[in-house]
């Protein structure tokens, strides 16, 4: 069911909600989080869709904050939609379209329909304030998503969030890794047992997942790690390929096709592995199975990111 409340307030939509509630049994209790989205407008549903599939493993309230650009000089007012059943997954989500000045307080926007005792957490799918935490929305929100490959500079900025990063910000091109990750971990716990010497990875110049891998293999590692960048003639994007370097020759990981990698090992037969690329509904819903810090991309983000080509201190 969509209710749509044009020229409205919030006070008008938290009474349209109790209505529903008792009208048709719809109900916040059992959500286990509120979801603010944070999009321009125009740019909704994409990231409304992705919401209500993860809300089938996360039931949650979804609050989508939809702002003009800073150019569009209109009069203050906000749209607001309900969506709940059917066209809300396990969810229910709260439309809020605002314009002019009504744009400028996003927190005062989303402040009077946050769940109570439960935790937040802010999204933005699209353009990302420089600065998250500090942000009206990053301010209330226990864990702060963003995406790096959707900013105008990817790579650059998860370089700038290395320099700002605070407990709870986390960012897609880390959760794309997890794939790559857990395959990298279980090449590396076979035997032979020996260490690794060198590494090298490679993907596309726009890729901000292939340096935030380059930087996780240096500190786990603690080995020089070559990042090479460039575009393919087939036009991959993302993460080429990983090589690691050992005594006894080169362990290889390259997806060279769309969801599948070739893994070639010293003494062993090629193995063909599913590596499919993650969709925006995958991440999203990794992201929410943990709502304390990523310490680990924290550690990453600060530590690994800044230090890529830089000589490895021996302990």
């Amino acid at each position: 069911m969509i209710v749509d409340l044009p020229d409205s307030t919030i006070s008008r939509v938290q009474k349209t909600l109790v209505k529903i509630r008792e009208e048709g049994g719809a109900v916040a209790l059992g959500r286990v989080l509120t979801l603010i989205i944070s999009t321009s407008l125009g740019d909704e549903e994409e990231a409304i869709e992705a919401a209500n599939d993860a809300s089938r493993e996360h039931p949650m309230r979804v609050i989508v904050v939809s702002t003009a650009s800073e150019s569009d000089q209109v009069d203050g007012r906000l749209d607001a939609q309900i969506r709940v059943g059917g066209d809300a997954g396990a969810s229910e989500v709260i439309l809020l379209r605002a314009h002019g000045e009504t744009a400028s307080d996003e927190e005062g926007l989303v402040t009077g329909l946050l769940l109570p005792d439960a935790p937040v957490v802010a999204w933005w799918p699209k353009t990302a304030p420089s600065v998250v935490s500090e942000s009206p929305l990053g301010r209330i929100a226990q864990r702060r998503i963003t995406d790096a490959a959707s900013q105008p500079n990817p790579r650059q900025s998860i370089v700038d969030l290395a320099r700002s990063y605070a407990p709870g910000d986390t960012d897609f091109a880390w959760t794309r890794l997890t794939l790559w990750r857990a395959q990298l971990a279980a090449v590396l716990d076979q035997p032979p047992y020996e260490s690794v010497t060198e590494v090298g990875v490679s993907g596309a110049p726009d890729s901000p997942s292939t340096l935030l891998l380059a930087a996780w293999l240096r500190l786990q590692l603690q080995v020089p790690v070559d990042a090479e960048l460039a575009t393919r003639a087939t036009g991959s994007s993302g993460i080429h390929g990983v090589r690691l370097v050992r005594a006894s020759g080169s362990i290889v990981l390259e997806r060279d096709v769309d969801d599948v990698a070739t893994l070639t090992q010293p003494g062993q037969p090629t193995h063909d592995l599913a590596l499919p690329r993650r969709s925006l509904r995958d991440c999203l819903a990794e992201e929410l199975r943990r709502l304390d810090p990523d310490d680990l991309f924290g550690n990453v983000v600060r530590h690994g990111v800044g230090q890529l080509g830089e000589p490895v201190q021996s302990n």
